[in-house]
């Protein structure tokens, strides 16, 4: 189970407090934590109500491999809590090549480009040759 350490939103519209949490990764950010870590009310008056932290479970769930979000990571680095090392970026599922149908829909919409590119220089020529040919006519006569 990945697990991320990640702000909750809870409070009224308009007026965002959040909790920190750690959860699994799969979850709704409003949804299901495994534990709570402390609190973010960035509208509070007080200073001191603004943003309580428990820094020792944090520092366990680091420990166990839990990556914070980018807002808690700056949050928690102005707080003097140390992250670990940024690690290699996550890859993506997925295939690694395309499939041949891909394959056949790029060839294929290559070959329809260049069809269509070819259509417009015969287009573009047969103007041209007609514009050409209009002023020897009007000339003449």
């Amino acid at each position: 189970m990945a697990v991320v350490l990640r702000m909750k939103r809870t409070g009224r519209k308009n007026r965002p407090s959040y909790r920190i949490s750690a959860t699994d990764r799969r979850n709704a950010r409003d949804g299901r934590t495994l534990e709570t870590l402390g609190h973010y009310d960035p509208a509070s008056p007080v200073a001191a109500l603004r943003l309580k932290l428990v820094p020792d479970r944090i520092l366990h769930w680091l420990s166990k491999g839990a990556k914070p979000s980018e807002t808690l990571a700056s949050i928690l680095r102005k707080q003097g809590i140390p992250l670990p090392p940024p690690g290699k970026k996550v890859e993506r599922t997925g295939r690694k090549k395309p499939s041949k149908t891909k394959e056949r829909r790029a060839t294929r919409k290559k070959t329809m480009g260049e069809a269509k590119a070819e259509r417009r220089k015969a287009r573009l020529a047969a103007k041209r040759a007609a514009a050409k040919a209009a002023p020897a006519e009007a000339a003449t006569t």
